[in-house]
């Protein structure tokens, strides 16, 4: 294992902030066209609500599980110190892969703890990520993972679902891996496990909001590039709650999508969700901030909300960026990473999901949790 010591690095100087008139105009076409739903909401079917019956049955289970619950590695000794970042290894699909694991300030082995699954952009890898983003910060287990090498000029780590995907690389089984791994060696909660990620690992972040919501709460994209190559549906086995960001003026990852590559437009894409938890209203717009709307839809399918994030003039960065975190102009306003804690802290994968799974040891306080060696 090594231990990861980078430093924050200054951000360029010079960056220019948006002339307030691009500002003011991209605030109102936005603002427009979220008020008039997302392209492609209305003609999507959404799902039925739950019966009055259905939903209050629903509500007092999750209500009499709202306890956090203990994985088998609660009282295991965790392999490093807490507040440290150490690269760890992991078998996948018989391939070794690796994790950048940050454990929270204060961590304790006796106290469930939720997880951030964080995925890299396109050439970049967990401990870069780990710099800009400022997720460290988080109340939470943070595990930033390491995609494969994929295809195309020079050694770029990749994740399934991009055109320059390594082929044959299955990111899908890795994710539910790295959960395993992690349930078996500290001490998770393994109703909280979110997912969030930048450009390509962002658009994996929605691969696995259809595939993976068996055991991921919600996610959290930030510059999405959602090719979904290889994964054409979406047939969740539940409402997956999601928040997006992206920037107006992205043009490695277009707003406005672009065909040809097989980026849906964002607007849509948030819309298949709006349709798919069967949101019942919204949109409610909020000027956040001088370059910030906020799109909410809620009245949502099993309480499934959706909200979209848009930095208006921005770039393909990650809001609040730490460091340089790509091109284009990253906003200040906000901080992506308290905006997606705040809106997934409080989400929980119903219980129902938890039946006979592996890593699920019971209700914190409730009986002995079995101590397992930590990953090498």
């Amino acid at each position: 294992m090594s231990t990861t010591t980078a430093s924050p690095r200054s951000a360029p100087d010079g960056r220019r902030r948006p002339a307030r008139r691009v500002a003011l105009l991209a605030a109102v076409a936005l603002a427009a066209a979220t008020l008039a739903g997302p392209v492609g909401a209305a003609t999507a079917s959404a799902a039925p609500a739950p019966s009055d019956a259905a939903a209050s049955h629903s509500a007092g289970a999750d209500r009499a599980a709202r306890h956090p619950l203990r994985s088998v590695g609660c009282g295991a000794d965790p392999g490093q110190e807490p507040g440290s970042s150490v690269l760890r290894t992991l078998t996948s699909d018989g391939r070794e892969r690796t994790v950048q694991l940050h454990l929270p300030d204060g961590y304790r082995s006796d106290r469930v703890w939720p997880v951030v699954l964080v995925f890299h952009g396109r050439g970049n890898t967990g401990a870069g990520t780990e710099v800009f983003s400022g997720l460290d910060a988080l109340p939470a287990i943070v595990a930033y993972g390491n995609g494969a090498v994929g295809t195309g000029d020079g050694d770029r780590q990749a994740w399934e679902g991009a055109p320059y995907a390594a082929a044959g690389v299955d990111d899908v089984a890795y994710t539910n891996d790295l959960l395993d791994t992690l349930e078996r060696d500290l001490c998770v909660d393994p109703r909280r496990v979110y997912a969030t990620g930048k450009s390509n690992g962002a658009g994996f972040t929605g691969i696995l909001a259809c595939e993976l919501s068996d055991r991921i709460a919600a996610v959290a994209p930030v510059a999405a590039a959602f090719y979904g190559t290889g994964h054409p549906g979406c047939d969740p086995a539940r409402p997956v709650p999601v928040i997006d960001f992206h920037g107006t003026d992205d043009v490695t990852i277009p707003y406005a999508g672009d065909p040809d590559r097989g980026l849906p437009a964002i607007p849509d894409w948030v819309g298949g969700w709006v349709a798919r938890n069967g949101c019942a209203t919204g949109p409610d717009v909020e000027q956040t901030a001088f370059d910030v709307t906020t799109s909410r839809w809620t009245g949502c399918d099993r309480g499934a909300e959706v909200t979209h994030v848009a930095v208006l003039g921005g770039g393909h960065t990650w809001p609040g960026e730490d460091s340089y975190s790509g091109g284009g102009y990253a906003t200040h306003s906000i901080e992506a990473h308290e905006v997606l804690w705040e809106f997934l802290g409080d989400e929980r994968l119903p219980v129902r999901f938890l039946t006979g799974h592996a890593g699920h040891a019971g209700h914190t306080g409730h009986g002995t949790s079995e101590a397992r060696g930590a990953a090498s």
